[in-house]
């Protein structure tokens, strides 16, 4: 959520938001309905002004005169009545587009329609070779009987998953070594559910918009959200929290849910695009400064690619473009790491500052240096999400015979074994 001063001062930043990032909103719409609003407010003011002054005249009044005056006040209450529902009701629908309006983008995110034109900055790493014949990640659990998608299939669904054995030990690595990583880099390590009401969903900027992806509890009010950043973004909702209390830095870890709405036909194969996962999400609070803010940026970017150096998986960054960051971001970047199988690289983390954004919208507040009330800042970035991650991890240190190897740094989390499964060709 944008400040309402800010939209009025600068609609044309504003509007150019709107276009580039695709969003279906009037900003015209917007500063009418806060026009009209405003001048609202202004009769409802004027006219409890006259009934006070009214009120004040009664006492004083001869007899004569105050039946009319009370008769006066009378009118003046139901007038006043009868504007309740106006205001609540333009109130309502100002918040409602409020909540639409995108944030400014960035002076360096490229305008684009979607990923498609997201800008590549950089590759890291190595890309595999192989002298003999690679397979997917599919074939490689098949073969060492470490998942059984048939069976979880009758059970949950289709986009279910199962693994057995091994790969069960190699995603619980893999999310405890991250947990372990980030915790020693001074992010506080959280266990947080993934049920979320209404209200934190909106929070954090999913709502309205995102309401397909969400799973919904039944007779209840609660939701299963897809990231942690959703329930961690409002733990301080509507609170006036002290300079000295930030940043706050989170790894938290949840289960996620997604229902994958809108993504019939892509990626039904494996791990890729599964309803239900877990996964470990970078999470900052920071005073309200851009020059801080990107330096956190930078900060989490830093530590999502350390995980991946550490785990030997070759990976490149990306800028996301305009059409493909999403309302609430100021600057997004992507890693996607290298599919062997595929012949490319898929999105593994996403990286994200949002400005006062979020804070506005669950009145996330603090006393500056001058003991001013201002919105803090929020960044997030994935730290490791499985089982995705298995995807490249599988298939980029399979071996000829079938195992696979594992990478120095989780080989303490697997019993301080080199290599998982047993030769299989």
């Amino acid at each position: 959520m944008l400040d309402l001063k800010f939209i009025r001062e600068n609609a044309g930043a504003v509007k150019h938001a709107v276009q580039v990032k695709g969003v279906a909103l009037d900003i015209d719409e917007v500063l009418r309905l806060d026009r009209e609003l405003v001048e609202l407010k202004q009769r409802i003011e004027a006219m409890q002004a006259e009934r006070n002054a009214n009120a004040k005249l009664v006492p004083k009044a001869t007899s004569d005169e105050r039946p009319a005056l009370i008769q006066k006040g009378k009118e003046l209450a139901e007038e006043l009545r009868g504007l309740e529902p106006a205001l609540r009701a333009h109130e309502d629908n100002l918040k409602q587009l409020l909540l639409r309006v995108p944030n400014i983008p960035h002076p360096s995110v490229p305008v684009g329609k979607d990923d498609s034109e997201n800008v590549e900055l950089r590759r890291e790493g190595t890309l595999p070779t192989f002298d003999f014949a690679p397979l997917d990640h599919v074939d490689l659990l098949t073969r060492q009987g470490w998942s059984d998608p048939e069976r979880v299939a009758r059970v949950s669904g289709s986009r279910s998953y199962l693994l057995k054995g091994d790969a069960v030990m190699l995603e619980m690595a893999v999310l405890m070594f991250a947990m372990d990583f980030l915790a020693g880099r001074g992010f506080t390590p959280l266990s947080t559910t993934a049920l979320a009401r209404p209200d934190a969903f909106v929070g954090s900027g999913h709502f309205p918009g995102g309401e397909d992806q969400v799973y919904k509890i039944e007779g209840d009010e609660l939701m299963l959200a897809g990231t942690a950043e959703v329930p961690v973004n409002s733990l301080y909702a509507g609170e006036q929290l002290t300079l000295d209390q930030l940043p706050m830095t989170y790894a938290a870890i949840s289960a996620a849910f997604r229902s994958e709405a809108g993504s019939a036909g892509r990626d039904v194969r494996g791990l890729i695009r599964v309803h239900e996962f877990r996964k470990v999400e970078q999470y900052v609070l920071c005073e309200a400064s851009e020059e801080v803010g990107l330096r956190w940026f930078q900060t989490i970017l830093g530590n999502a690619e350390a995980l991946l150096t550490a785990l030997e998986l070759p990976y490149r960054v990306v800028q996301n473009c305009t059409g493909d960051m999403g309302a609430g971001k100021v600057l997004m970047y992507d890693i996607e790491t290298w599919v062997p199988s595929e012949g490319l690289y898929r999105e593994t983390h996403s990286c994200s500052y949002l400005g006062d954004w979020q804070a506005r919208r669950t009145g996330l507040r603090y006393r500056d240096e001058a003991g001013k009330l201002v919105y803090a800042h929020t960044l997030n970035n994935t730290g490791i999400a499985a089982p995705r991650i298995l995807v490249p991890l599988l298939e980029n240190h399979q071996q000829a015979d079938g195992t696979i190897r594992v990478p120095a740094a989780l080989r303490p989390y697997l019993g301080g074994k080199a290599t998982l499964g047993q030769p299989v060709r």
